[in-house]
């Protein structure tokens, strides 16, 4: 299998006692790319040294996480403008908006993802969203901003059959990972909706582990998990899960 992780946070400090271990399992199970998304300011380092030390594997991306957006967002936007003036990204994000921690900077998220939009249509790059209990916040926000003026991945997408229809229909792709595994997840639900040509592999990693390593850490290696769930739900091959969704994300990258 040649498979693409949309999603992982390789970079983050759970990974730091094992990180090239974990980079050879990834490989061996047939991930070959893993996108990392930024989060803010404090990881934009560590990601950069993930690319240089993993190079044609580990490709970074650009942006400002929604629960980092605080008082200081305005210097936090500055900085990823900066980044993306002066290095090579492969998107942006992780942004988007999240109402389920903390709504005391709602607005502030918005102006931040509102920015973000504009950044991905600036340098015709896909828009990787994080959506917690914000999706029709931000179906509005895409919909003002103007449907097909940019694309990208709706993160660990949490939505239904008819959000998935609907952001199918707005030009954008649903990330599936280790939550569609789950019993009482809905995951399959959208993914039957949107169909393998709307869909995209992503870990989150070292969140949302599949079964049967739930509630521990997540990596790359277990995306083959992740595959066979979807060829049950999808009741097409393992193969062109894998041979389809990598399609999307390299076009979707231009990868």
């Amino acid at each position: 299998m040649n498979i693409i992780d949309t999603h992982n946070h390789i970079y983050l400090p759970e990974f730091d006692n094992d990180r090239d271990e974990v980079i050879s399992r990834s490989v061996s199970a047939g991930v070959r790319t893993i996108m990392m998304p930024n989060i803010d300011s404090s990881s934009v380092a560590p990601m950069i040294t993930a690319e240089e030390r993993y190079p044609g594997v580990c490709l970074p991306m650009m942006g400002l996480h929604p629960t980092s957006v605080k008082g200081n967002y305005r210097d936090e936007l500055e900085l990823v403008e900066t980044r993306l003036r002066e290095h090579k990204y492969y998107g942006i994000g992780e942004t988007g908006i999240d109402l389920y921690w903390d709504k005391t900077f709602i607005r502030e998220q918005i102006v931040s993802f509102r920015r973000q939009l504009e950044l991905a249509e600036d340098y015709g790059l896909p828009i990787v969203i994080h959506a917690r209990e914000s999706l029709d916040v931000i179906f509005t926000e895409i919909e003002a901003f103007g449907s097909g003026r940019v694309t990208g991945i709706f993160h660990a997408f949490p939505g239904n059959a008819a959000d998935a229809r609907r952001v199918a229909g707005m030009g954008f792709m649903i990330g599936i990972g280790g939550v569609v595994t789950f019993r009482n997840g809905r995951q399959h639900e959208a993914a039957l909706e949107a169909g393998i040509d709307n869909i995209v592999l992503e870990t989150d990693a070292p969140y949302l582990a599949p079964v049967p390593h739930r509630g521990k850490r997540n990596e790359s290696s277990y995306l083959p998990l992740v595959i066979g769930r979807l060829s049950e739900v999808l009741d097409i091959p393992p193969g062109e899960v894998s041979d389809k969704t990598t399609a999307n994300a390299r076009r979707l990258f231009k990868i």
